[in-house]
């Protein structure tokens, strides 16, 4: 196979004449999307530094704990994590990872709203995570669910009323441990992952949210301009 020394090769775009292609046109839209030097950055603006821009990433390890943890238990199952030493510590290990997710995540949430984060083309960002917390309250209600213990069996009685009453019983049995442990392990954690790789390109792409420009306290002289934002390294 011979190649054509001349032709210059764009590692991005690829050939001219594969330019039509659908990989091709994918890949370049991908690239104007998301450049590497937003996907992967170097540097982050210096307000990055405050405690409340800490939340969004403990929220994700905490979520990275309970995939790991969760992952273990299914493998071994209800018996292993009630009578083994190792599976009590690993189910204890699971259930605190996720209240460590919920409570970073509320707060991330309010701190959000509070920043209006949405500010700056950045509604999708808010949205998405919004809908991933109401969606990890329906995985966490699952999770309660498929204990195989007194609590879930108290809590799936208590629920299967209300959830008969507006008609979703049929589709979403909460005294079914089978269906309740699909939807807590398949169907929810891959929507959660979905939501949250969004997310998180959103943000890539967006930027952080910045905070309130402090409002203009007139001295008798004229206005000074605002100093220029600074960087730090991540």
């Amino acid at each position: 196979m011979t190649m054509d020394t001349e032709t210059p090769v764009n590692a991005a775009a690829g050939l001219p004449e594969d330019a039509h292609q659908l990989t091709a046109k994918l890949r370049g839209a991908a690239i104007e999307a998301l450049p590497p030097d937003k996907l992967m950055p170097d540097r982050q603006p210096a307000y990055v530094a405050s405690w409340i821009y800490v939340f969004g990433i403990l929220t994700i390890s905490a979520l990275a704990v309970v995939i790991l943890t969760g992952l273990v238990l299914s493998i071994f199952g209800p018996d292993w994590w009630h009578l083994s030493t190792v599976g009590l510590f690993v189910n204890s290990l699971h259930l605190w990872s996720v209240e460590v997710f919920f409570f970073c995540m509320v707060i991330h949430l309010w701190g959000k709203f509070f920043m209006a984060a949405w500010r700056g083309r950045r509604r999708a960002t808010w949205v998405t995570g919004l809908v991933t917390f109401v969606v990890s309250v329906a995985a966490a209600f699952t999770g309660y669910l498929s204990q195989q213990n007194f609590d879930s069996q108290w809590i799936s009685t208590q629920a299967k009323d209300g959830i008969n009453s507006i008609g979703a019983g049929a589709i979403f049995n909460v005294t079914n441990f089978g269906q309740m442990l699909m939807w807590h392990i398949v169907l929810l954690p891959i929507a959660v992952g979905i939501l949250v790789g969004g997310h998180v390109l959103l943000v890539r792409l967006r930027g952080v949210v910045p905070p309130f420009a402090p409002p203009d306290r007139p001295t008798g002289g004229a206005a000074q301009p605002a100093p220029a934002v600074s960087e730090v390294q991540p």
